[in-house]
């Protein structure tokens, strides 16, 4: 096998300074870029950074860039041009136009280059989640044709059409494949077509057919549940969700084990937490997800005074099939006692913006994309930062357990310390909490070294 043709729902490089979580951009980021950092299940593992050290206090970082780390047109990858892409991310808008949360993050820190081979970075407090930020930056250049293609990874782009086609070629070795062709097929149903009719050798994302996934044996499968977690946000700040009981009631309400067979087809899994299995603190944790118990629903809002109307909001999709879940939770809360109307905005970016103004109603599906721990509780959680995707949860013992993981320094302590986060949002939860979604792909039998990883990337080894 010299060539892989892939399908993928997209086939897109991006701007350099949006941080996505698409799976198909991140599978061609992967093969062309170079992470900062590599996310490895919570934890980091060196990428175009080779070293790091820190100060004791960890209020200084050091990082190294690899030896010889080369963009793809022969220009060295020097510190300058690292520190200049952070400062565009700080000053860059995601999809909806909304400014990321790096520079609130890293407003204080002091991120320099130390000559050509290595970048600091300061702090007035402990940083040590610098090094969640870090691996979702993946540094790239524009080419003369003003694409944004030009990585240090093993493959160099050859061509490109923006939601067409790309060709990439291996940069260097005898490695297989020497050449990879990806082709964007938005629906899953017809790329699994591509693969059945011998057009592809692989294709992705394809737990998102419409009906229920048919799995071939004339093909290998591989399956991975993502980090990424479907959710309703639930209004904390007015209304009956104020009430931490009353946010413990409809977690017990809703049958998420169901929910996962009857919606996703067992190609999701329920969640126990604001993060999945794979995020920093969970594996210390080993929670299991608020158990279905409609009974305790039923106790837990019987001394609750006056109507117990609410207003669901959901969009038609991102999640994907969000009015599905949207109609199973709304039968669900019903039947302990709640009155549900639900609501549907059909623009999906008005619908983040709206829920970024904090016009949710009283519940609204969404869901949490960040690998990072530490994002999810800055963005979401705290009433400290009062972020853009705070929903007014305010938990003075949340908010001291999430400065002490923010403090943690060494790996250990940073674990342990998430962990007591997760914990305490298990037993008072600010969301309802439903499920991670599994992402699956094909191929043909006789391909070696195809993998996807909790983030739903494509792997080649």
């Amino acid at each position: 096998m010299s060539i892989l043709t892939l399908a993928l729902e997209k086939v897109d490089f991006l701007p350099p300074t949006r941080v996505t979580d698409d799976t198909s951009v991140l599978t061609l980021k992967n093969l062309v870029f170079e992470p900062l950092l590599k996310w490895n299940d919570g934890h980091v593992q060196p990428a175009l950074f080779s070293t790091w050290t820190h100060s004791p206090d960890g209020r200084e970082w050091r990082f190294t860039i690899r030896d010889r780390a080369t963009f793809h047109d022969g220009k060295p990858c020097t510190a300058s041009y690292i520190t200049d892409f952070i400062d565009g991310i700080m000053d860059a808008v995601d999809t909806f136009g909304m400014k990321w949360s790096y520079a609130r993050y890293l407003a204080d820190a002091e991120i320099v280059p130390d000559g050509d081979t290595a970048i600091i970075v300061r702090n007035p407090h402990p940083i040590a989640d610098i090094l969640d930020i870090f691996s979702e930056f993946y540094i790239c250049r524009f080419a003369a044709d003003g694409t944004p293609v030009l990585g240090t990874g093993p493959f160099r782009v050859l061509s490109f059409e923006p939601k067409v086609r790309t060709e990439l070629e291996r940069v260097s070795g005898n490695g297989e494949p020497q050449r990879v062709i990806a082709l964007c097929e938005p629906s899953a149903d017809a790329r699994y077509a591509l693969l059945k009719s011998g057009d592809v050798d692989a294709a992705l994302n394809l737990e998102r057919v419409e009906d229920k996934l048919v799995f071939d044996a004339a093909f290998q499968w591989g399956k991975a549940v993502n980090t990424l977690s479907v959710m309703y946000y639930l209004n904390c700040s007015k209304g009956i969700f104020r009430s931490p009981q009353v946010r413990l009631a409809a977690n017990h309400a809703v049958d998420t084990a169901a929910l996962c067979r009857e919606i996703f087809a067992d190609l999701a899994v329920p969640s126990a937490s604001i993060v999945s299995p794979f995020h920093l603190g969970m594996a210390t944790a080993g929670l299991s997800p608020i158990a279905y118990d409609p009974d305790k629903a039923r106790a837990l809002l019987a001394d609750l005074d006056g109507d117990r109307k609410i207003t669901l909001r959901t969009p038609t999709f991102m999640p994907e099939r969000a009015p599905e879940i949207s109609d199973f939770v709304a039968k669900a809360l019903e039947a302990v006692g709640f009155e549900v109307e639900i609501e549907v905005e059909t623009d999906r970016p008005e619908y983040a913006r709206q829920i970024g103004r904090k016009e949710m109603g009283d519940m609204a599906i969404f869901d949490s994309s960040p690998h990072s721990t530490y994002r999810i509780l800055n963005d979401k959680i705290s009433s400290v930062t009062k972020a853009v995707w705070w929903q007014g949860y305010d938990d003075a013992e949340a908010e001291r357990l999430i400065a002490a993981a923010n403090a943690a320094v060494e790996p250990d302590a940073r674990e342990q310390a998430y962990a007591a986060c997760l914990t305490h949002l298990n037993a008072n939860p600010p969301w309802l909490y439903l499920l991670h979604p599994v992402d699956v792909f094909a191929a043909r039998k006789d391909i070696a070294g195809l993998s996807i990883d909790h983030k739903g990337t494509l792997t080649i080894a």
